[in-house]
């Protein structure tokens, strides 16, 4: 009966890591004909290239030295990253104290709130002028976007454990970090990667606008400069560049969730 049982589990397992292959050979097969039928439509047409360059004029960008790839794409993943990682942590650690504290809850919470509804892009120019421009500034226009999803989705995850279980630790007398290592984190855990996966997406738009308001370095900064000439093939490598940096941290928060949470108890 064991035997069958674990034949059965297995089998199960082989049809689920069939299907993943398939998906993924799905969707890099739809990926390569959208490029290959894009590549036709411009050279049929002939669309002119500053208007809509063949994949294959933007990908030669890359073996030019003038655009500077490296650094540029260096500088950008740096802004996104930072300013990502500060929001991260952050976001959860005021999370934790507003779920100790009701009165620092009450003060500062609704506050926070307001500060969310200010438009990053209009408050740009403004820490600009108090923060001057460079790398830093820009790592602070990303970690403005980024803090409150991650805050707000770490605040509602502290907050659904089950009642039950927390008075089973009062009775026990747990202290207050072991009702939050044993009982809270692991029950926010979800949604402190769901809060996450947002905010990846955010960064990337954070670094970006931070880059175009006023920067001297990095891959917005380029698009910028590349536009007056109308180098639209450059301007697409750009945007492929940062879709890029994106996906992969999209990918890594993905592949740290896979990691410390079940399948069971993962946020779609």
């Amino acid at each position: 009966m064991g035997s069958e049982t674990d034949t059965g589990q297995d089998e199960r397992a082989r049809l689920e890591r069939l299907q993943r292959n398939r998906s993924r050979l799905v969707a890099v097969m739809s990926h390569l004909a959208v490029l290959f039928a894009w590549e036709i439509a411009v050279k049929i047409f002939e669309v002119p290239r500053f208007i809509l360059p063949a994949p294959s004029e933007i990908i030669s960008t890359l073996g030019s030295s003038r655009y500077d790839w490296m650094g540029n794409t260096w500088v950008t993943a740096l802004e996104i990253c930072g300013g990502y990682f500060f929001a991260t942590v952050l976001g959860v650690a005021f999370a934790v104290i507003f779920s100790w504290s009701k009165t620092l809850t009450m003060m500062f919470f609704p506050l926070l709130i307001t500060l969310n509804m200010i438009p990053k892009v209009a408050l740009g120019p403004l820490v600009i002028v108090w923060f001057s421009y460079g790398i830093s500034t820009n790592i602070l226009i990303t970690f403005s976007l980024c803090f409150f999803p991650i805050l707000l989705t770490t605040v509602r995850g502290l907050r659904e454990v089950e009642p039950d279980l927390l008075d089973l630790v009062k009775s026990l007398r747990g202290s207050r970090w072991q009702t939050f290592f044993y009982i809270q984190l692991p029950g926010a855990l979800p949604y402190i990667f769901s809060g996450m996966k947002v905010s990846a997406i955010l960064a990337v738009a954070g670094a970006v606008v931070g880059e175009f308001i006023a920067s001297d370095r990095g891959l917005g900064y380029l698009m910028i400069q590349v536009q007056a000439a109308l180098d639209t093939p450059a301007m697409f490598m750009a945007v492929t560049l940062i879709t890029l940096i994106g996906i992969a941290l999209y990918m890594a928060v993905l592949i740290v969730e896979h990691i410390v949470l079940p399948k069971d108890a993962r946020m779609s």
